[in-house]
Formats: C-alpha cells, structure tokens, sequence
C-alpha cells in the first residue's frame, strides 16, 4: 500500500534548480521534493505521497494522523522498521 502520510519539513535545499525537503515522518526521515508547494517552510507540515508534498497540513492534524498510522502498524508498513534496517546494515570498516 501507498500511503500519503503527513511529515515535518526539517530543511529545504535547492537541488539542481529543484526545491527539496528533508521530512520527518514520525522519526522516520526521507528526501522529499517541494516542487508542489513552493512556499512551504521549514517547521511546518505537509501530507506526502511517492516523494512529492502535495498539501500543507496544520500541526495537530499531522501528529493525530501519525499517531494513528502508527497504532495501526501503517509506519512501519509504509517505511519499514527504521531500528531492523539499522541493524542489518553491515558497519563500515569490519
């Protein structure tokens, strides 16, 4: 399933000429590009579906979607376990 999950834009850089996002999606973070919404700041919150931010969204609104996206098991669906993905990654330098 695709989900349009809402996250907290964390900084905004222009990349090649194109607006781009670092967004925290519930401690999950993606790159996530702003070209839809070019007015959007840094702090503020946006619904985001396949990498693009299509809405802005009202803080309370966001955490409440989260929160229940997480406690129907749909984060972890959508991003997958951040701390497994962590764990299995090979260190550098072994």
């Amino acid at each position: 399933m695709c989900l349009a999950v809402p996250g907290k834009v964390l900084d905004i850089e222009d990349r090649d000429g194109t607006r781009m996002a670092t967004v925290d999606f519930g401690g999950v973070l993606k790159e996530v590009c702003l070209e839809y919404l070019p007015d959007l700041r840094v702090g503020e919150y946006a619904i985001v579906h396949v990498g693009f931010a299509l809405q802005r969204l009202d803080e309370e609104s966001a955490q409440r979607t989260l929160r229940l996206f997480e406690n129907l098991g749909m984060l972890e669906e959508e991003f997958g376990d951040p701390w497994a993905a962590a764990a299995a990654t090979p260190e550098v330098g072994r």
